[in-house]
């Protein structure tokens, strides 16, 4: 748990710190009017994967796995947009898979 959570932090610093080199590499086509968004998504995968890696107890994990999934499902809107799909597909692909290993790191 202690991996992805550090990984997440990792990500969360550079979607904060760096969102053009990111969005470079994941979506050119993405606005740049709307880079602040790519920041918000970095502040809260900091500030949720720390509190992962400070406490990663299993209601902490279940709530970090929960807020993967709203996040997924809030990306299936934009998911077919010509502006925001690659980006929007991409997060959730992340969302998923993270919520999926933070579940596994439950079981065993």
């Amino acid at each position: 748990m202690r991996a992805l959570a550090a990984t997440g932090v990792a990500a969360g610093v550079a979607l904060l710190t760096q969102p053009g080199r990111v969005l470079a590499a994941v979506d050119p086509a993405f606005p740049r009017e709307r880079r602040w968004l790519v920041r918000l998504l970095g502040a809260r995968l900091v500030a949720q994967h720390g509190a992962l890696l400070i406490r990663p107890e299993p209601g902490v994990v279940t709530a970090a796995v929960g807020v993967e999934l709203v996040h997924a499902a809030s990306m299936l809107p934009f998911a077919a947009s010509s502006r925001y799909g690659r980006a929007a597909r991409t997060s959730a692909a992340v969302a998923l898979a993270t919520a999926g290993l933070a579940r596994l790191s439950q079981r065993g």
